[in-house]
Formats: structure tokens, C-alpha cells, sequence
């Protein structure tokens, strides 16, 4: 029998208040150590599915739960949820408060009751993560947008959750930003944080995702993500479009430079190693 998810909802449904049902009977599983994109079209449901993983909002049907065991809404249960699990909003002025980025990233691990050496060493280290060390002084309002960006994670990282949810993480970022926040994504992955990544770019999370999930019309569905995102029908379906690597990778193998069970390129670069190959005279056979 396999091991329960490590955050996992089960037979959910919610509604705001006077509204339809936004998640009706939603079986969602995370599973430790694998990169998960949540993908699907505005409206689909990804911010209140982020939530109700976070605890921001309690299903109005069906469980939580957290390696197995059932959350309680309790001070007690969402405080150990909380250390299991964080959510990081897409507009970084929604969860940045204090006055300097040291004084918000400490925020989290304050409210947990920690050590003042256990705080600070938290702080430094989730600085460190995020490549913002040099900006622990910087009153928060003087922060460029991508350094904003960081510091709401950070303030995440800090409470050294097993799970980081993240909204849209590189919308607003030019592409140096983008990179240089895949990379730090890559650092805390490498550091055993399982990440879950809304996103709308299609492209980006066949790149970096293991998983993905499509949210649609008619519920999630959830696989490996070059798999899932070659579905043309299942991402009609979400309202997204054919990812241009799965794209790149059927015509490889109408052409039969790709064999079926050889990976497409999921980059520019894995396209351009492909083609190089082939000049060579060494990538025909899609081996």
C-alpha cells in the first residue's frame, strides 16, 4: 500500500458566500519531493484550491489532511499546518507589512513563539535562500518589484514549511527575474521543499514542473507533466493552449526523429542540443 500524500484534499467543495460552488468534491494530492504546476483558466478555482491547501479557507465538504491525519481549524491545527505548508500570494504588496525586510521575513517565526536565536537564524538562512541578504536593512517600500517578490517568499521560507504554495511566482518579473527565481526555486527543492506553482505560462511549467494539474470544467486532472501538457483535449478543456516543447515534440516524432518513448525538448536549449545532435549525425535514431 503506498504512502498517503503529504498534503492531500479529499472529496472538497467550497462556495463563497451567496455564490455557485467553486470546487465541488475534489480529490488533490501533493506529493512530497515532486515539482507540481497547478495550471487552468481565470475562474477555474486555483486561488481558493491554494487556500483551502493553506487553511485560508475551510472546505465546506469533505478534509484536509496532512500526511494521512485529518487538519483541525483549531489555533493548534493551523498553527501545525502552517509549519507544513505556506502560501505565498501573486502581488507581493498583499503580504508585505513591516517596515524593513528582516522585520517582515522574522514575522512568522515571532508568532511561533521561537527563540530569539532560532528566529534570527531562520532569517538569515531564508535571506540567504533568496539571494537577498544585502536587502535585510531596506525599508520594504523601497524594494524593487522582484525584490518584493523574494521578500514574500523569504517570509514563507523562514517558517521552514515541507510545502511552499506559490500564486503566479514570476508574473510581473522580466526574464533575467524569471531566471533567477527558477534558480532559487531549484536551491529550496534541493533542499527538500516540495514547491506547487500556479501559473498561467503553459511553457514555463512544462520546463519546470515534474506534475501538473489542470483545472477544468469538469475536474483536476493530474499527471506527469509532459504527459498532461501534450493533451490536446485536456487543455482545450482548461482554456490553455498547446505548450510550444509538446508541439516541437509531435512534429519530432511525425518525422521520426523522436521515437515514442524519447522526451521532447522542454527548453530552447534541449531543442538546440537536439538539432546539434542531428548535425552531427548522432540524434536520429531519438535514443
Amino acid at each position: 500500500m503506498s504512502e498517503p500524500a503529504l498534503v492531500a484534499l479529499r472529496g472538497a467543495s467550497f462556495a463563497y458566500e451567496d455564490g455557485p460552488a467553486v470546487i465541488g468534491g475534489l480529490d488533490f494530492d501533493i506529493r512530497e519531493g515532486r515539482a507540481l504546476a497547478l495550471l487552468g483558466r481565470n475562474g477555474s478555482g486555483k486561488t481558493t484550491l491554494m487556500r483551502l491547501l493553506s487553511g485560508g479557507l475551510k472546505p465546506h465538504e469533505g478534509r484536509l489532511t496532512v500526511e494521512g491525519r485529518p487538519v483541525s481549524y483549531d489555533r493548534t491545527g493551523l498553527t501545525r499546518l502552517r509549519t507544513t505548508v505556506q502560501l505565498v500570494v501573486q502581488d507581493p504588496d498583499d503580504q508585505l507589512f513591516a517596515a524593513s525586510v528582516e522585520q517582515d521575513v522574522s514575522f512568522g517565526p515571532l508568532n511561533l513563539g521561537l527563540p530569539d536565536a532560532e528566529v534570527r537564524a531562520r532569517v538569515a538562512e531564508a535571506l540567504d535562500a533568496l539571494d537577498i541578504a544585502a536587502l535585510a536593512g531596506r525599508p520594504t517600500h523601497l524594494l524593487s518589484y522582484g525584490q518584493r517578490k523574494r521578500t514574500a517568499i523569504a517570509g514563507a521560507v523562514a517558517m521552514r514549511p515541507r510545502v511552499l504554495v506559490l500564486d503566479e511566482p514570476t508574473a510581473g518579473l522580466d526574464p533575467d527575474g524569471q531566471e533567477r527565481l527558477l534558480t532559487t526555486l531549484d536551491g529550496l527543492r534541493a533542499r527538500g521543499t516540495t514547491v506547487v506553482m500556479a501559473t498561467h505560462d503553459v511553457d514555463l511549467a512544462l520546463r519546470w514542473a515534474d506534475d501538473a494539474a489542470l483545472l477544468t470544467p469538469t475536474g483536476v486532472r493530474t499527471g506527469p507533466a509532459p504527459t498532461v501538457l501534450a493533451r490536446t483535449d485536456l487543455l482545450r478543456e482548461a482554456g490553455l493552449r498547446l505548450p510550444w516543447g509538446a508541439a516541437a515534440a509531435a512534429l519530432l516524432r511525425a518525422q521520426g526523429v523522436l521515437t515514442e518513448s524519447a522526451p521532447g525538448p522542454r527548453t530552447p536549449d534541449d531543442l538546440a542540443a537536439l538539432a546539434a545532435g542531428l548535425r552531427l549525425g548522432t540524434g536520429g535514431s531519438g535514443a
